[in-house]
C-alpha cells in the first residue's frame, strides 16, 4: 500500500506542476506571472542605452544595469514601446506558434552577446528583423512577456490570424485548473482510505 500512496502523491504533484509550469498554447491567454510584462520591459526596453556599438560601453552598461548572467540580450529602443506592445494586437502582430506572435513590420534593435559567467562582450550588433514575442493577458490587456530569438529571420504568414484576434483566444485551450485534473488522484485517495 505504500507504493499506492507514493503513486497518488506523485500524481498530484505532477498534475500541480503541469498547471504551474505549463505555458499557454495560444497568445493572449491569462498569464500566470503578474510581473511578466514588467520583467520584459526591464530586460529589453531600458533607458539610457548606449548610442553606439562600442563593446566597452556596452560592457560597462550591462555591468551597471544588470544582465551579466544572460549570454544573449536584445535591446529595443524606448521610442518603439507602443509598436512593441502592438505586436500583441491584431494590427501589429500575427500568430506565430504557441503563445508567440510575430510583428507585421520589422524592428531595429541591438543584440549583445557576452561570455557566459562574465560581463565580457563577444559582440554587439544592430539587427533589423521581425520580432517574435510571447504575448499574454495581464490586467485585461494582451502584452509582451518574452523576447524570442528570430535566428531564421522569419516573417509573418499573411494567412495567420492576428495576435489579439478574439477568435484565437476563444479557440485556444486553457491551463485553468479544473477538478477533472485531480479526479483520478482523488478517486485513488478515496479507494485507499476505505481499505484502511
Amino acid at each position: 500500500m505504500a507504493s499506492l500512496r507514493a503513486f497518488v502523491t506523485l500524481s498530484v504533484c505532477l498534475l500541480l506542476a503541469h498547471q504551474t509550469f505549463g505555458k499557454n498554447d495560444a497568445p493572449c491567454q491569462r498569464s500566470k506571472w503578474n510581473n511578466a510584462y514588467n520583467t520584459f520591459i526591464k530586460r529589453h526596453i531600458r533607458s539610457s542605452l548606449p548610442e553606439t556599438l562600442d563593446q566597452n560601453l556596452w560592457e560597462a552598461y550591462i555591468k551597471n544595469n544588470g544582465g551579466c548572467d544572460r549570454p544573449t540580450q536584445s535591446f529595443l529602443h524606448q521610442r518603439d514601446l507602443d509598436r512593441v506592445k502592438a505586436v500583441c494586437t491584431d494590427q501589429g502582430g500575427a500568430v506565430y506558434k504557441e503563445n508567440l506572435c510575430i510583428s507585421r513590420q520589422p524592428f531595429n534593435f541591438v543584440t549583445v552577446r557576452s561570455v557566459p559567467g562574465t560581463c565580457g562582450i563577444k559582440s554587439v550588433r544592430e539587427e533589423t528583423k521581425h520580432l517574435i514575442l510571447a504575448c499574454e493577458e495581464l490586467s485585461n490587456q494582451c502584452l509582451p512577456v518574452h523576447f524570442e530569438g528570430n535566428s531564421d529571420n522569419s516573417k509573418p504568414n499573411n494567412n495567420a490570424r492576428g495576435c489579439g484576434d478574439p477568435d484565437t483566444r476563444a479557440d485556444a485551450p486553457s491551463f485553468k485548473m479544473t477538478w477533472l485534473w485531480l479526479l483520478p488522484a482523488l478517486l485513488l485517495l478515496i479507494i485507499y482510505g476505505h481499505q484502511h
